[in-house]
C-alpha cells in the first residue's frame, strides 16, 4: 500500500508539473499571437491550434490532479447521512464504478488514438493520435489514484 500511495503522490507531482508547464506555453503562445497580430500585423498560422491543444491536455491532465486532490465535487449531503458500514460500502462502491469509467477511458481512448493515427493536424503537422493519447493517458492516470483510494478504503483508512 505505501508503494502504490507514493507512486500515486510522484505520479500527481509530475502531472502538476506537466500541468504547469503547458499552461504557461500556452499563456505565453496567446500572448505571442496577440503582439504578432496586433503589432506586428501578422498572424502565426500555428499558435491558435497548439494553444487549442495545450487547453486539452490540461483539461484532463488537471482533472487528474483534481482527483488525486479530492478536490472533485462530491454529494456529501447524502453520503454523511449512512451509517459507517453503509457509508464504507458507498465509497467501495463509488470507488469500483469509477474504475470502470476510467477503464473505458482508456479502452476508448486507445482505439480512438489508433483510428486517427493516420491524420495529421492542419497547422503543426502533429499526428493527431498525439494529441488523442491524452484521454488512455490521463484514464491510466485516474486509474492509479482510483486503485490507491480503493485500496486505502478497503483497509479501511479516512477518506
Amino acid at each position: 500500500m505505501d508503494r502504490l500511495e507514493t507512486f500515486s503522490n510522484r505520479l500527481n507531482q509530475w502531472v502538476e508539473r506537466l500541468v504547469f508547464v503547458l499552461g504557461l506555453a500556452m499563456a505565453v503562445i496567446v500572448v505571442l499571437q496577440v503582439f504578432a497580430r496586433y503589432v506586428l500585423n501578422n498572424s502565426l498560422f500555428w499558435s491558435e491550434e497548439l494553444a487549442r491543444y495545450c487547453l486539452v491536455w490540461i483539461s484532463f491532465l488537471g482533472a487528474s490532479v483534481a482527483y488525486h486532490d479530492r478536490a472533485h465535487p462530491g454529494v456529501n449531503l447524502l453520503f454523511s447521512r449512512l451509517t459507517p458500514a453503509l457509508e464504507r460500502f458507498v465509497a467501495i462502491l463509488v470507488h469500483l464504478i469509477s474504475l470502470g469509467l476510467f477503464s473505458i477511458m482508456v479502452v476508448h481512448g486507445i482505439k480512438f488514438a489508433v483510428f486517427v493515427r493516420l491524420q495529421i493536424t492542419p497547422a503543426l503537422a502533429i499526428p493527431k493520435w498525439v494529441i488523442m493519447g491524452i484521454i488512455p493517458l490521463s484514464g491510466a492516470i485516474f486509474m492509479v489514484h482510483g486503485v490507491r483510494f480503493l485500496a486505502r478504503e478497503i483497509q479501511g483508512g479516512d477518506r
